[in-house]
C-alpha cells in the first residue's frame, strides 16, 4: 500500500499560539515531528496541512506543505481535504505537537490499513496521575484488537473495586491510554467526513467516536511508546531534556 503521512499544522493555539514554530532544540517543532516521520519505513511521503502561511513558509524549506482551509473543525477533516488532492491508498495523521513520536508507531498503525477501514495506537497506563484525568483518553478494545470505545472517563468501571486507590486499579486491570494518531484508508476517510458530527463525539469531543457511531471499526495498535507532546509553553525544557537523553 502506498501510505502517506500528514501532519496538521495550525498557528492559532488557546494554549500556545505558534506552537508549531517554537523551536525545539534549535529546530521548529513541526521540523522535528516530519523527522520522526520519515525515519518511518511504511511512510511514502511526508506532508504538511496548514492554513497558515507563516507555517507554509517554514514547512516548505523541508517538506511537502498543502495549504487547507480554516475553518475545518477536525484534523480528520483537513486530512481528507489533502487525500482530495493526493491520491494514496491511505494516510496517517500524525499529531504535530509530538516531536518525541516513536516511527515504530507510525509503521504499526499504518500496517493494520492492510486488514482494516482505520487504525490508531494505545498504551498500558502507568502513571496514576492520568488515571482520573479526562485530559488522558482511555481506549477499551476488544479480543481481537478492534476499538469498542473510547473515553475521557475512566473506564472500564471495577466494580469490585470502586472506592479503592487507583494504583490497586491499575495494578488489577491493564487500563489502555489512547495516542492521538490515526490511519485511515482513502475511501473510508473522505466517507467519514460527509458524517455530521455524531452524539457521542459531541458528548465526549472525540472525533474518533464518529466513526465507530457510524459503524467503521477502527484497528488499536498496542504500543509501547507513550506520547510525550508540547502543549504547552513549559512542556518545551522537558522535551528538550529528553531529546538531549536520545
Amino acid at each position: 500500500m502506498e501510505i502517506i503521512g500528514v501532519i496538521p499544522a495550525r498557528f492559532a493555539s488557546t494554549r500556545f499560539p505558534g506552537k508549531p514554530l517554537h523551536l525545539i532544540a534549535g529546530k521548529p517543532l513541526v521540523q522535528r515531528v516530519v523527522e520522526r516521520c520519515r525515519s518511518a519505513r511504511s511512510l511514502s511521503d511526508v506532508v504538511v496541512a496548514t492554513d497558515d502561511a507563516r507555517i507554509a513558509e517554514v514547512a516548505s524549506k523541508f517538506c511537502r506543505v498543502e495549504m487547507t482551509r480554516a475553518d475545518h473543525p477536525s484534523g480528520t477533516d483537513r486530512i481528507a481535504e489533502v487525500a482530495g488532492r493526493i491520491v494514496a491508498d491511505g494516510y496517517v495523521n500524525i499529531q504535530g505537537d509530538e516531536p518525541l513520536m516513536d516511527p515504530a508507531v507510525i509503521d504499526a498503525v499504518a500496517s493494520l490499513l492492510s486488514k482494516c477501514e482505520m487504525s490508531t495506537a494505545a498504551t498500558p497506563i502507568h502513571d496514576l496521575a492520568e488515571f482520573d484525568d479526562p485530559n488522558v483518553v482511555k481506549a477499551v478494545v476488544a479480543m481481537d484488537g478492534r476499538a469498542l470505545y473510547f473515553s475521557r472517563r475512566t473506564v472500564p468501571y471495577l466494580r469490585d473495586l470502586a472506592g479503592r486507590p487507583a494504583s490497586e486499579q491499575l495494578a488489577a486491570f491493564p487500563f489502555l491510554k489512547h495516542l492521538g494518531i490515526y490511519g485511515f484508508r482513502r475511501e473510508t476517510l473522505l466517507r467519514l467526513v460527509t458524517f455530521p458530527v455524531s452524539p457521542l463525539e459531541a458528548a465526549e469531543k472525540l472525533e474518533q467516536l464518529r466513526a465507530l457511531e457510524n459503524g467503521v471499526p477502527i484497528a488499536v495498535a498496542r504500543v509501547a511508546h507513550d506520547s510525550v507532546g508540547v502543549d504547552v509553553p513549559a512542556d518545551v525544557a522537558r522535551v528538550e531534556a529528553l531529546l538531549a537523553r536520545a
